[in-house]
């Protein structure tokens, strides 16, 4: 028999109504295009508490996490989206004036969320 010890994350608050995890699930660590490999390490994540998920279009796995939602939602271990915290990043090639609002709309469409409460710059390091 295993035992487990749950963990107290901490939040952080910016001046706006949100809080955001400080520690966050990376998809990018991914190596396969099998998106029900991605959609279960997220939906596990969420059985162990995970609250905040990275991702980029880069990855190729904002439709898995968003497939991965929509089941724990069904499951019950999520009671609504708003418990969860996504980061998205744009990635270089679309870090332009006329890309950005397109590149952020395309990782919404592929995600399936309608919600995008931060997004960050890639870049190099």
């Amino acid at each position: 028999m295993s035992s487990t010890t749950q963990l107290a994350i901490l939040n952080v608050v910016p001046q706006s109504s949100f809080s955001m995890l400080v520690i966050g699930f990376g998809t990018a660590a991914f190596e396969t295009d099998e998106g029900d490999v991605h959609k279960l390490a997220v939906m596990e994540a969420i059985k162990l508490d995970y609250r905040h998920f990275d991702t980029a279009s880069i990855y190729g796995s904002e439709q898995a996490l968003g497939e991965a939602i929509v089941e724990v939602l069904k499951l019950g271990l999520i009671s609504s989206r708003d418990e969860l915290f996504i980061t998205f990043k744009l990635w270089l090639s679309d870090n332009h004036p006329d890309l950005v609002l397109p590149a952020l709309c395309k990782s919404l469409h592929n995600s399936s969320l309608v919600l995008l409460l931060l997004a960050l710059t890639a870049r190099y390091p």
